[in-house]
């Protein structure tokens, strides 16, 4: 009986990156288990904290108390990658680069990346960047040769939850309907508490539009939020919600973050003004804008709150330009991504 594939993951978590890292290579491990392989993560406790509110199992999971810097995570990795006895490690986080990597490579052992900046070298087999615009020549001076890179939204990692949605949820987009039902969601860990910023700017141009305002149980906007529903019957909050696909398709529209969920939304087109909330997220922003798949805002710019006000009575008056953008970004991903990268991965072993 042949032994099943083992796969290592690290990735990154915190405050300041949010959940994203773990989120996607999360959806990757599960597309891995539906084929028959054994994943593994060595945590930080922030990444710890996300496996465990998205259901991971705690048997499967690397116990990795006491230490969040990169260069503990790989020494600890190493030692427990000797007993686990990986086949592939898969980095997603933006602080490891060609060491770390080399590090937990060996023998058999083989690398694979989860990249969407293409700005330091790799050690890797296997490198996977779902940026729209990203090219496979980006990465050719950053790999060795031989190394196999996968770009672009087809290899977007989307919980297939969002893909079984698509249908009824483009479906009811191309019906043309009054907009009801908005969703603001950025990012469960609420950097700089942008979800009340966001809120209390649209707020005033609400109407009776409903608001699913999605955040994470420590999330420095949920006081003032939960305040604030408990006044306006328009607003609905969901914290750490495992609901994310229903709410998507549910929404004729969305104020959303520029990291991964991007494609989230695209796999159901759902028209969004994505916000930029860090340097790693405006080009993908701007290049998603000026394809007409989303409009785009810059959060750390004056005017901010201006520019959503102007974006969200677009969004809310003009069903042509919501229709716009939901077909021009369901083109672009269809959420079967991870199925895709699982399949590459394997083929490593």
């Amino acid at each position: 009986m042949t032994a099943a594939p083992r796969i290592l993951f690290f990735a990154d978590a915190g405050p300041q990156v949010g959940g994203g890292h773990v989120m996607r290579c999360l959806t990757l491990a599960r597309a891995l288990i539906a084929r028959g392989a054994e994943c593994a993560f060595v945590e930080s406790r922030a990444a710890a904290q996300v496996l465990a509110r998205f259901g991971w199992p705690s048997q499967a999971v690397v116990a990795m108390a006491n230490t969040e810097d990169l260069p503990g995570l790989v020494r600890w990795g190493r030692t427990f990658a000797d007993r686990f006895e990986p086949d592939v490690v898969v980095f997603d986080h933006y602080l490891a680069g060609a060491e770390q990597e080399a590090a937990l490579s060996g023998g058999a052992r083989r690398i694979t990346v989860i990249d969407d900046l293409a700005d330091r070298a790799h050690a890797c087999d296997l490198l996977i960047d779902p940026g729209f615009g990203r090219r496979r020549e980006d990465y050719a001076p950053l790999t060795p040769e031989g190394c196999d890179a996968l770009v672009g939204p087809d290899y977007a990692l989307v919980r297939p939850e969002f893909a079984d949605a698509r249908p009824r949820a483009l479906s009811r987009r191309a019906r043309h309907d009054q907009a009801r039902r908005a969703l603001v969601a950025l990012g469960l860990t609420d950097v700089g508490g942008i979800t009340a910023r966001v809120v209390e700017a649209i707020l005033p141009r609400l109407a009776e539009v409903r608001l699913d305002v999605v955040l994470g149980q420590g999330a420095p906007s949920l006081e003032a939020l939960s305040t604030l529903a408990g006044q306006d019957r328009r607003i609905h909050l969901h914290v750490n919600t495992h609901e994310m696909a229903a709410l998507t398709a549910e929404a004729d529209l969305a104020i959303g973050a520029g990291g991964s969920s991007v494609w989230e939304r695209a796999t159901l087109g759902l028209p969004t003004a994505t916000v930029v909330l860090a340097d790693n997220q405006a080009a993908m922003a701007r290049r998603l804008a000026d394809a007409g798949a989303s409009l785009a805002l810059d959060a750390r710019e004056a005017g901010f709150e201006a520019a959503l006000g102007e974006a969200w009575d677009r969004l809310v008056a003009e069903p042509p330009l919501r229709w716009s953008l939901a077909a021009r970004s369901s083109e672009l991903c269809d959420g079967r991504g991870a199925d895709r990268a699982a399949v590459a991965v394997l083929a490593l072993t």
